[in-house]
């Protein structure tokens, strides 16, 4: 009945029951079947309530001292334990965030891995933490070598896609890292997860601070699942478990005790922010570089990209086709001939010349590789290649852009009068074109380059 009368108040308290999450804190121990049975039942009452998908914390699995135990305890992805997670997750048609798995990796080490399930029971994503705590000061009497047991990852993965937004995954320590947070943004996510056993110690300094940061300079939600209270006689974890809204807001928190609270995730939030403050349009990767570039090792389709600030509009990541570090080469959405696409800037300038000596130099690159492959798709030598720059220029959006349109002979009766057609849409040949369209122009694109 506690149950029945919370999934009530909740469902009047959050309007948007579909994107409703739970965030569940817990004292693991070394006993696995007693860590997996609190698990379960917080999972199962989170999902009475509601969640459609549930976050557990770092070390979910359990938490055990003696590195050799540790070891010999560690199982596979294909293991007893997953596969009791992926039951539950198909049984109840949720998807979980298993926070930090002990996966046995060697004789010697283990993986720190972060896996997603998904409602069928599958694994969509995983992830092994990058960044280990190894500290060493003897005047303290700390010495913490995580490197010793865990194996360190060599990759962030990409945001996976769930019912409640792109998710981008991490580990505990990697909070402290602001450049993983960043690439995962600049990847996507509308959410960056840190489950977590967070020390004692640190956590009434760091713990919240480090979380509202992440979400305030990303404009991402934050998520973190946390271990709490005494582990054993010689550890101890702060607890806390939270959610972050991307104003930085602490929107849902735990306390100390282990349970869970449920939170709502308003993607339209995320947009309203995110216009409102276009920081990736403000970013300077005409000085420093782009994350996105540098920073994954895992390659991901141009399509997977959500969309891309063009002045005012939006670019579907469906209408991309060409990427550099700093532009961007997509399908036209009202063509003055076939075969009329554009190049911008990653960075929204309005004029050519508010664009950097090196913005410049990558932007007329870009053009003159797109050219050359247009002109070979449409059996030409010939292109106009036209800036519209500023608005007596006839442009309207602001956000300097390049056209590019293969010409053929007679394609007009009048060469000049492409530019007069440029300035008037309605005499396009087609001026609204569908997103399958598009779509399948970037994909035939995507493939020469």
């Amino acid at each position: 009945m506690l149950i029945k009368r919370l999934y009530s108040i909740f469902k009047n308290t959050f309007s948007d029951m579909d994107n409703l999450i739970a965030v569940c804190q817990i004292t693991s121990t070394a006993n696995k079947e007693k860590n997996f049975q609190a698990c379960k039942a917080l999972i199962t009452n989170a999902h009475k309530c509601g969640a459609k998908m549930i976050f557990l914390p770092e070390s979910f699995d359990y938490i055990e001292e003696d590195k050799a135990k540790s070891l010999e305890m560690a199982e596979s992805l294909d293991g007893s334990l997953i596969n009791n997670y992926k039951s539950l997750a198909k049984s109840l048609d949720i998807w979980l965030s298993l926070g930090g798995f002990h996966e046995k990796f060697s004789e010697t080490k283990l993986r720190n891995t972060h896996l997603v399930i998904n409602n069928k029971g599958e694994v969509a994503e995983t992830y092994h933490k990058i960044h280990l705590y190894d500290v060493q000061i003897p005047s303290k009497n700390i010495q913490a070598f995580e490197s010793n047991l865990v194996e360190s990852g060599t990759e962030i993965s990409l945001p996976v896609k769930t019912p409640i937004g792109n998710i981008g995954l991490a580990i505990c320590y990697d909070m402290r890292f602001s450049q993983m947070a960043i690439a995962l943004a600049e990847n996507g996510a509308d959410i960056l997860t840190y489950p977590s056993a967070f020390f004692f110690g640190t956590g009434a300094y760091h713990w919240e601070i480090l979380l509202r940061a992440r979400a305030i300079e990303t404009q991402c939600y934050v998520i973190a699942a946390a271990q709490t209270g005494n582990h054993s006689s010689a550890r101890k974890s702060w607890g806390h478990s939270l959610v972050v809204d991307p104003l930085g807001t602490v929107i849902a928190q735990c306390s100390e005790e282990p349970g869970f609270v449920l939170a709502p995730i308003d993607l339209s939030l995320i947009k309203s922010i995110r216009q409102s403050m276009p920081l990736e349009c403000h970013r300077r990767y005409d000085i420093y570089p782009k994350m996105i570039s540098s920073t994954l090792c895992r390659t991901k389709s141009i399509e997977d990209f959500n969309e891309f600030k063009f002045g005012s509009s939006i670019v579907k990541g469906l209408q991309v086709f060409y990427q550099t570090q700093l532009s961007l080469a997509f399908t036209n959405i009202k063509c003055v001939l076939p075969g009329h696409v554009l190049v911008a800037p990653l960075r929204a300038v309005e004029k050519l010349t508010d664009l950097s000596n090196y913005e410049v130099e990558d932007l007329f690159l870009a053009v003159q590789k797109v050219q050359k492959t247009i002109e070979q798709v449409h059996n030409t030598n010939s292109s106009s290649i036209v800036i519209q720059d500023g608005q007596h220029a006839g442009q309207t959006i602001k956000h300097v852009h390049v056209h590019i349109i293969p010409r053929k002979s007679g394609d007009f009766l009048v060469n000049d009068d492409i530019y007069r057609k440029l300035q008037n849409e309605k005499y396009c040949i087609d001026p609204r074109r569908s997103d399958e369209e598009m779509a399948q122009e970037a994909k035939l694109l995507r493939s020469l380059f």
